[in-house]
């Protein structure tokens, strides 16, 4: 990683006052790849999708530009990280309907197979019809459908949290009879996946308590009770604290898979009593910086680890500003600026989803983390969305 003097590019920024400024460009970080996958710690990125930008409207089926959505998990696995697919941060719950997100996952699995890279993915309750009220049984067997055909294209299972079984459960004694029939049929240990309210309201409660530290009670009994079947549990409540709480309890082999997009750097470089593996969507949009920084802790260099994470967190955390469940929209975006997708158009018109001020932002804090890999491209681009959006 080497860094020139500041660029010569200035580009308009706008102000939440109505106001714009300016904001030079950096030139680009010579970002190397490294010869493989981190050792020390497991690093996985939740990867988005690329709409047809033809066919991206807030209507009508979604479809996807495959070339460019699989290229994206190409560039994750060159990066020596693994691939969530299917995942939230690919707007699965939303615009990314399960047969279209199947599809996503055979193709992607074929890709990962190619080419040696890790791929997990999302398994969840979607399919089943809206507007109905499922009975439990019925919730588990639909996890059981797409867990089966996860596994038929060759991913590694991730049970996501159920906007059904958050619906119907009436205590944690439901949670657990839905999750340990399904961890009964799987052939292959499992990662569970927490998702708090902050990235999905409709999960409020999950576990069957609404306040998070009683809900970890829950999930930490369903794990000790079958650690030979769970791989870890991504936890993505934004509680750093809790997180901490939460990994220095779980059975010795399984893993914690941080998704606190929040607090990653100081997560993942742990402390006296361990640390957190990750599975984070930010990845999609730092990958060349986590490639670095855990390369840089793989060699001892906890230093340089914390140099080039913290340098990424305020870009984490402006993207994943609450709304957070907006935060998808930033990383294409991201994508966008850099030249890895032609367009900035996303499935259901969901690029909508942040103000041109938020935008300018999360260029400025990319810009600060050395992530807009080509600034010229990426002022260019910048000023014609600002050409569109009427901002001088």
């Amino acid at each position: 990683m080497t860094a020139g003097p500041a660029s010569r590019t200035v580009v308009p920024m706008p102000f939440p006052d109505g106001t714009t400024g300016r904001f030079a460009l950096s030139d680009p970080v010579g970002w190397q790849r490294p010869a493989g996958p981190a050792a020390s710690r497991v690093a996985i990125g939740a990867v988005h999708v690329v709409a047809d930008p033809m066919r991206a409207s807030q209507g009508g089926a979604a479809v996807l530009d495959w070339d460019a959505t699989l290229a994206v998990r190409h560039r994750l696995w060159s990066w020596g990280l693994g691939v969530a697919e299917a995942m939230d941060t690919a707007q699965r719950g939303g615009a990314l309907p399960w047969p279209l997100a199947h599809e996503l996952v055979v193709r992607s699995a074929r890709e990962a197979a190619a080419v040696g890279g890790r791929i997990v993915a999302g398994v969840a309750t979607d399919h089943l019809p809206a507007g109905t009220s499922p009975g439990l049984d019925a919730i588990a067997e639909a996890y059981l459908v797409q867990l089966h055909a996860i596994r038929a294209a060759g991913a590694e299972p991730v049970l996501m949290a159920s906007r059904q079984l958050c619906a119907v459960a009436r205590d944690p004694e439901d949670y657990l009879r839905v999750y340990q029939r399904v961890l009964a049929e799987s052939d292959v240990p499992v990662l569970l996946h927490w998702l708090g309210e902050a990235f999905d309201p409709a999960l409020r409660g999950y576990w069957g308590r609404l306040e998070p530290a009683a809900a970890a009670e829950v999930v930490l009994d369903l794990v000790r009770e079958h650690p030979d079947r769970i791989d870890g549990i991504k936890v993505s409540v934004l509680d750093d604290g809790l997180e901490q709480w939460l990994r220095a309890r779980l059975p010795q082999g399984v893993r914690l898979y941080t998704g606190d997009d929040l607090h990653y750097p100081d997560l993942i470089r742990g402390d006296g009593s361990g640390h957190s593996d990750a599975l984070l969507g930010i990845f999609d949009a730092i990958a060349p910086a986590a490639a670095t920084a855990l390369a840089a802790l793989d060699a001892g260099d906890v230093a340089r680890f914390d140099e080039v994470l913290g340098r990424t967190l305020d870009l984490g955390r402006t993207i994943f500003e609450p709304p957070t469940s907006c935060y998808k929209a930033g990383i294409v975006f991201l994508a966008w600026l850099n030249g890895e997708q032609d367009h900035f158009r996303m499935l259901g018109g969901f690029e909508s989803a942040r103000s041109i001020e938020h935008l300018g932002r999360v260029l400025a804090a990319a810009d600060r983390a050395g992530l807009l890999l080509d600034p010229e491209l990426a002022a260019h681009r910048w000023g014609a969305l600002l050409t569109t959006a009427g901002v001088r």
